[in-house]
């Protein structure tokens, strides 16, 4: 039996993603294969598809792409099949981190995670990593409490609108840099905008708050964490994720990779200045392989506040799998608001 799956068939830019066929995967005996009814698209499937994600210093194309899946149970290993509470039909989610993009996928039977009975798969698939990057920044990294005041970077972007969604159920008062397109969205979710195109956000800030900030998240990085740092007040938390300013100037993959490894270096080096504010690091590829238990926890989380209907995924388009080229340029023209999913099967 045949199934298709998209493949990178060189780091690049999206005409590199086809569509093949190939025979579907048998699951290894402490695996479990997977029907995949949505994947979601992602800022780092591009970063991986170009080679300039950390991801990709350990992959080779060709490479199926795809961090986040949610599916049904398909077929069940056999040592899986005596260990694990798994049972066919079951609905589960996973961040594999590739291999998304297919109609079939075998996991490790520890790596899913069960599905509340009755969700969407596409707004289930669209917070699988947003949301639970957005909830593990706010509540592992920074630990926030009710009432303190940030500042979110890319506030109409997927993690951006997932920050303000969950920041606002926790009494945060919110700012957030976006573009004038999305200050409406942004307004809606209880951040307060600010167009980085138009003012400089430090000043912005300052001027607003008087006195700065105690948490910023940001996902931009270079320059941006530098002058991030500047708007913390005394023991504020600078939580830095992704890699949302990739460079546009197509430098090597080797130089881009450096670029952002010196730039971190001189970030973190700011933790050495006895001021008691602190720069964090987060990615969550790194937290789910050192903490693999907080992952579920969290994740579990997520989706019973889904359920119980106090955070809505923004969905901007749903597109079949043989769409990946044009979902990663919609992605890419920045014109999208909210997450783009793949249809890979019906149920």
């Amino acid at each position: 039996m045949k199934y298709s799956r998209i493949i990178v068939s060189k780091f690049g830019g999206p005409e590199n993603l086809h569509l093949i066929k190939e025979e579907i995967p048998e699951p290894s005996a402490n695996q479990v294969r997977v029907k995949i009814l949505t994947a979601g698209v992602s800022l780092a499937d591009v970063l991986i598809r170009e080679g300039i994600h950390p991801e990709s210093l350990f992959k080779r194309p060709p490479l199926c792409i795809g961090w986040d899946i949610v599916g049904v149970v398909d077929k069940i290993g056999d040592k899986a099949s005596r260990t694990s509470t798994w049972r066919t039909g079951d609905t589960v989610a996973a961040l594999p981190i590739v291999g998304g993009y297919a109609e079939y996928l075998c996991l490790p039977s520890d790596q899913l995670v069960p599905v509340p009975y009755g969700l969407d798969p596409s707004e289930v698939v669209s917070v699988i990593l947003n949301y639970t990057t957005a909830y593990q920044m706010l509540h592992r990294s920074a630990h926030i409490e009710s009432g303190e005041t940030v500042l979110v970077h890319s506030g109409g972007g997927g993690v951006g609108t997932a920050l303000l969604q969950l920041g606002k159920l926790k009494g945060l008062e919110m700012y957030s840099t976006c573009s004038l397109r999305k200050q409406k969205i942004v307004s809606e979710l209880g951040g307060k905008p600010i167009d980085y195109k138009s003012v400089d956000f430090v000043q912005e800030i300052f001027r607003l708050t008087n006195d700065g900030v105690d948490a910023v998240f940001d996902g931009i990085g270079t320059e941006s964490l530098m002058r991030s740092y500047k708007v913390l007040r005394t023991g504020g938390r600078l939580i830095g994720y992704g890699f949302g300013s990739k460079s546009k100037d197509r430098r090597s993959r080797a130089g881009q990779i450096v670029s952002n490894v010196v730039n971190w270096i001189s970030v973190l080096a700011l933790n050495l200045i006895p001021d008691s504010r602190k720069v964090i690091p987060y990615s969550i590829q790194t937290l789910k392989r050192r903490k693999p238990d907080w992952f579920r926890e969290d994740l579990q989380i997520v989706f019973n506040l889904l359920k119980q209907k106090k955070i809505k995924p923004i969905i901007s388009t749903r597109l079949p799998l043989n769409q990946a080229v044009q979902a990663h340029k919609l992605l890419e023209s920045g014109s999208m608001t909210g997450k783009i999913v793949l249809n890979c099967n019906s149920l």
